[in-house]
């Protein structure tokens, strides 16, 4: 029977979970996970910052598509850097089929963050997606099973098509998945596809692959029977997670009601019946709310096989977010002054989202109007269909001129924040927009933000993976 790790270290995109956090995990003996989002934009953009360290080229040596790296590092790498005042190069949007280039770059970028994530160790290494994000998900998948990924997570959506990708992908076979359109009609072409081979020249063997364990992310017993029942494949376990965990929550179930400070209300039909889970016969792990050592032992008790925690790792030393922010935040906590606010709205998918307040960032309404409307990276776009039946891509955080000629309904795009350039701008790849401007961050935290200096040694400003590992288990 497979032994699972305790501790999973939460999937925090963009690039929060990053090799560096996944690596330090995986090397103590639980499972390390890079966040998948948006990796191709990543690794573009830390090849025009020098790629310092030439983390990237070494994996990118190694890559399994020569050629596709060859090209890769001739469109992207700046030797010492682009200038401080220089736009980072746009990276292709991702559509229903997208140029070759951006597949040999998506492919890449998930081989890269998972090759550097498994290296000088035997620890096990996962991937964290979004099913809201959906276009880029069939080569983000093969590209992190081509590095050997150990396990693939997966939220925000209903993953019923995941599991027969993953068992064709170990035979390097075509594979599609259900695009969500709006306004689809029957007969309509929604499927996007993806063939591994089209992509190796000159009669190169694609090399053996392995299937990876399949957790999705579930926020109900409902979900996790209908995801058992009806799934196209093996469905290996699941993450459990609550509202009180960062990043994107599911909403309320029923009519969503709002406190006094403008926060989604959840109540007892959100509450996850564990009796029943267990009744599935899979390991699951709790997530939200339960990073401490009493967490674990009230999970372990309650018959799952571990926790997931993000809010800890995503503040220490190996974190991908950017150390000033990680700095400030933590004096916050210490200081009893951090804040994580549940925003109804922030999101452009629609789901309450999780926002650590900070001064200069998007969580302050100032901040935010000040900010250009634009949609130039499109991860959370929504697909729609035109009148010629044809595919059309919009976000309610684009302007508000171009959403409604697009058919959004106007009240979309009130409140409505462009995650995609704020959280690479958490993890210090903030766009240029002109000189004297850059895109300014948004982060996320789990409730649990305010405890995090629980995990600092006395005398210490920083703590590092090992040592919230290490108060996990209770040592």
């Amino acid at each position: 029977m497979q032994q699972h790790p305790r501790i999973i270290q939460g999937g925090m995109g963009v690039g929060v979970s990053g090799w560096r956090l996944a690596r330090a995990v995986s090397s103590l003996g639980q499972l390390g996970v890079v966040a998948g989002t948006a990796l191709d934009v990543v690794l573009a953009r830390r090849l025009q910052d020098g790629d310092q360290g030439g983390h990237v080229r070494r994996a990118l040596s190694s890559f399994p598509l020569p050629g596709a790296a060859v090209r890769i590092l001739e469109r992207y790498f700046v030797e010492g850097g682009k200038a401080p005042d220089q736009p980072y190069r746009a990276v292709p949007m991702h559509a229903k089929k997208s140029p070759r280039e951006l597949l040999e770059l998506c492919v890449a970028a998930t081989f890269t963050e998972v090759f550097l994530a498994r290296e000088g160790h035997a620890g096990l290494v996962g991937v964290n997606f979004l099913e809201k994000i959906q276009l880029p998900v069939l080569p983000s998948l093969y590209g992190a099973m081509l590095a050997g990924v150990d396990y693939v997570l997966m939220g925000a959506g209903i993953p019923l098509k995941v599991p027969l990708v993953l068992d064709l992908f170990v035979n390097h076979e075509a594979a599609t998945y259900p695009l969500n359109v709006t306004g689809s009609q029957e007969g309509d072409d929604n499927l996007l596809r993806f063939d591994p081979r089209e992509l190796w020249e000159g009669g190169a063997e694609p090399p053996p692959l392995k299937r990876p364990f399949f957790l999705p992310i579930i926020s109900s017993y409902t979900l996790a029977l209908t995801l058992v029942r009806k799934a196209n494949g093996r469905v290996d376990g699941f993450i459990v997670e609550g509202p009180t965990a960062g990043g994107h929550n599911a909403p309320p179930r029923g009519r969503l009601q709002l406190t006094a400070l403008g926060e989604p209300i959840y109540g007892e039909r959100d509450a996850v019946d564990l009796a029943k889970i267990r009744e599935l016969g899979l390991p699951f792990w709790l997530a939200g709310g339960h990073g401490t050592a009493e967490g674990l032992e009230e999970a372990l008790a309650a018959g799952a096989a571990g926790i997931q925690v993000g809010t800890a790792f995503a503040f220490c030393e190996e974190s991908g977010l950017d150390a000033r922010y990680k700095d400030h935040i933590l004096k916050m906590a210490l200081a009893g002054t951090a804040n994580v606010f549940t925003h109804p709205v922030a999101s452009p998918t629609g789901f309450p989202f999780k926002v650590a307040r900070m001064e200069g960032s998007l969580s302050e309404e100032e901040d935010y109007l000040l900010r250009m409307r634009i949609c130039d990276l499109g991860y959370l776009r929504e697909a729609y269909r035109r009148d010629d039946a044809s595919i059309g891509y919009r976000c309610p955080s684009e302007p508000a001129a171009t959403w409604a000629a697009k058919g959004g309904a106007a009240d979309d795009v009130e409140g409505r924040r462009c995650l995609c350039n704020a959280l690479l701008a958490n993890i210090g790849h903030a766009q240029v927009r002109n000189v004297d401007l850059r895109e300014k961050p948004l982060l996320t935290s789990g409730d649990d933000l305010t405890e995090i200096g629980r995990f600092l040694s006395p005398g210490a400003s920083s703590y590092s993976a090992s040592d919230v590992v290490s108060k996990l288990l209770g040592a």
